[in-house]
């Protein structure tokens, strides 16, 4: 019993999320939501003895998977019109935006590549962002098999450590047979993220958004959910052709 509730408790953590979300029209995010919520409540439904609490999960179950619905029919529309846009405004000092969370509606399983496009994948931090990054897309549910990066190369003291740091990715992402290929500009200034299942990320402060921590024992050293962010701001788009031009 005491699982079942911890159960429900977490469904209604995720749905209330999901209307949150779809309050905000930020219909993508919001169908995880209600998707992850529903698939929840069902283990609840299932393990539930009591008739009067069946119907009433029955009931809820069916609001949701009726607005869950609706949404995935209005993106889709959206996404076969050209015409999906959202903005994600990330104030200062805002938490919750760990790549994870911001990536997640956008990394399914018919993700096979993805370009970057950040011109500072250059110091210590910042390679780590990147390797951050790529840990997300090996986590699934995705299936990269190459991850392109294109950005600046540095000229000053840490062109060495640059280049080691790039290489140890690279081979530490062969090691999950992924591919990873460097290209170095020296006129890029845009930051985005193209994913080949017509997804396209721009965010303002292209990956390096997160403050450095008060300290190495601070809370959000390690849990990039609770690491302050710069203020930026995130667009999203949909092309059922996006690729590398």
């Amino acid at each position: 019993m005491a699982a079942l509730s911890g159960v429900e408790n977490s469904a209604g953590v995720v749905l209330r999320r999901a209307v949150e979300l779809d309050g905000k029209g930020r219909y993508q995010e919001s169908l995880v939501c209600y998707q992850e919520g529903i698939e929840l409540l069902l283990q609840v439904l299932k393990g539930t003895k009591d008739d009067a609490k069946k119907t009433h999960y029955r009931q809820k179950l069916s609001s949701y998977m009726d607005r869950a619905e609706e949404i995935k029919q209005h993106v889709l529309k959206e996404k076969e019109e050209g015409k999906y846009h959202k903005q994600i405004k990330i104030v200062e000092n805002a938490t919750g935006y760990s790549y994870e969370n911001l990536f997640k509606p956008y990394v399914n399983e018919t993700l096979t590549e993805v370009w970057v496009e950040d011109p500072y994948i250059r110091y210590v931090h910042q390679l780590y962002n990147f390797l951050r990054f790529c840990e997300m897309l090996i986590k699934g549910p995705s299936k990269v098999k190459k991850i392109n990066l294109l950005t600046s190369m540095d000229e000053d003291n840490g062109k060495a450590q640059q280049a080691s740091g790039l290489q140890e990715i690279k081979s530490s992402l062969q090691d999950y047979g992924v591919i990873l290929e460097v290209t170095f500009s020296s006129s890029i200034h845009d930051r985005e993220i193209r994913f080949n299942n017509g997804w396209m990320i721009k965010i303002g402060r292209g990956l390096d958004y997160f403050k450095k921590p008060q300290g190495r024992f601070s809370i959000g050293y390690c849990d990039f959910d609770l690491r302050p962010c710069y203020e930026t701001s995130v667009d999203i788009f949909h092309n059922n052709h996006t690729h590398k031009t």
